[in-house]
């Protein structure tokens, strides 16, 4: 099929296309070996994960519409470009681990974790602590690290969507992220073996219905947000983000982003409320399954927490 399509852009096309789809053809021809093999090193489920994510992302994503709805400014093609790229940065994350993950052990875990989820790895890691006891302070670095590399990665969606927001955050986020690396650091398990392994098994990121859920909670969360702001103020806005807080905060914060062109002070202090909140969430489902290890995480990710308050309010 191809040969054929070669043969008759040669006389309806300009030279190059066909000379181009020739080589591209013959290179991947001659990789044909080792694309079967990264395919056969896929299992089922992750190979139907890629298969869906081509289909919304070369075929779904060209045909939405673009153009604003509603009187809220929901504008579907944006909608669904940001629940590709927040799923992109998952995937990608999702495939570190299960590549890396058994290699590098608890700290590359942790890291790529935290680009998936890193409520996900909280709770994976305080699982791991409550079966092996003995990896508890490797289970709670992961955690902390997970939680660090949080930042950095909403720091890089909020600049994809509204550069604006960056200058009043990066300063801030970044020095989040240094506090959860060194509260991680000073964790200093025993050296073990056995520590190695990764946190433990992780959902893959990139399915249908989850991204269509991301989808609806960003519309609710903006129209609410939205709603909040014209009628009740401030302290509504703020009290909203510390109840997302406990839950998914991506869907929030990229929808303040998008909202609002320029970052008002509320706006910065909202987002980091969630944050907050967050943190302390995740401190919390750790600590509730990890029980030998129970203060010293309640006592970093607490301290970490409260380190929000003078960020979002004083500086």
């Amino acid at each position: 099929m191809l040969t054929f399509a070669i043969g008759a852009l040669a006389l309806l096309a300009p030279p190059w296309v066909p000379l181009a789809l020739g080589i591209i053809g013959t290179l991947l021809l001659s990789e044909k070996a080792r694309f079967e093999g990264l395919v056969e090193a896929l299992d089922n489920a992750e190979f139907l994960a890629v298969l869906k994510f081509l289909i919304v992302t070369a075929l779904i994503l060209p045909v939405v519409p673009d153009r604003e709805f509603t009187a809220y400014h929901i504008n579907p093609h944006k909608l669904w470009w940001i629940v590709v790229m927040v799923s992109s940065v998952g995937f990608a994350g999702y495939f570190m681990i299960k590549k890396l993950g058994a290699r590098f052990g608890w700290w590359l875990s942790g890291l790529a974790g935290g680009i998936v989820s890193s409520t996900a790895v909280s709770v994976a890691a305080g699982r791991a602590a409550q079966q092996q006891p003995g990896q508890a302070h490797h289970a709670l670095q992961a955690a902390l690290l997970a939680s660090s590399v949080m930042y950095l990665r909403i720091l890089a969606l909020v600049a994809f969507l509204n550069g604006a927001f960056v200058p009043a955050l990066a300063w801030k986020l970044a020095a989040l992220c240094a506090t959860g690396l060194l509260l991680a650091w000073f964790v200093r398990p025993a050296e073990d073996p056995a520590a190695r392994g990764p946190v433990g098994s992780m959902q893959n990121p990139f399915e249908i219905l989850p991204a269509l859920g991301f989808a609806l909670l960003f519309v609710v969360l903006g129209v609410t947000t939205q709603l909040v702001q014209a009628h009740f103020g401030g302290s509504a806005l703020l009290a909203l983000a510390g109840v997302v807080g406990v839950v998914d905060i991506d869907p929030f914060i990229l929808s303040l982003v998008q909202g609002n062109p320029t970052p008002a002070p509320l706006l910065i202090a909202a987002i980091l409320v969630a944050m907050m909140v967050n943190t302390l969430a995740k401190g919390v489902y750790f600590a509730s399954l990890a029980r030998t290890i129970r203060r010293p995480a309640l006592l970093r990710f607490t301290l970490w927490g409260l380190l929000h308050l003078p960020l979002a309010f004083f500086l």
